[in-house]
């Protein structure tokens, strides 16, 4: 595979709850990590000592970041609207010549910046809120 476009990995929002997705507008970085925890089982007779754990087990999660520039387009106001509503939307995270990962998120924090001389930007965190969806294209 060869190497990939950073600004390839798009954050995607669900706009109205009927599948129609668009891009967050005016991301400049994005980040996705997946979480598994882990359930120990390691007792007296685990074979030499070593700890093991149970297979299909524990709590999967996945959290996206992302950092931009405050553009007040209809993804910004999406994105405020479903903070203070408390809602978890469907959300698309596109992986270049990877895949598409989609399911419910929570946006648990939006913060805003800006200086005098400079422009508004701000960042955005999301946490699953559910099972999450892989197509691979």
């Amino acid at each position: 595979m060869a190497a990939q476009n950073g600004k390839d990995l798009l954050i995607k929002v669900d706009m109205d709850g009927t599948g129609t997705f668009q891009t967050v507008a005016g991301l400049r970085a994005t980040r996705l990590s997946f979480n598994a925890e882990t359930v120990d089982v390691t007792s007296l007779e685990s074979t030499g000592g070593w700890r093991e754990l149970l297979g299909g087990a524990g709590v999967k999660s996945a959290a996206i970041s992302g950092a931009g520039l405050f553009r007040d387009a209809d993804t910004d106001e999406r994105a405020r609207q479903i903070f203070f509503d408390g809602k978890t939307p469907d959300f698309q995270i596109v992986i270049p010549d990877f895949g598409i990962v989609e399911g419910a998120f929570m946006i648990t924090s939006i913060e805003y910046a800006g200086a005098h001389d400079g422009e508004a930007t701000y960042e955005i965190a999301l946490a699953s809120a559910g099972e999450l969806t892989f197509t691979a294209i």
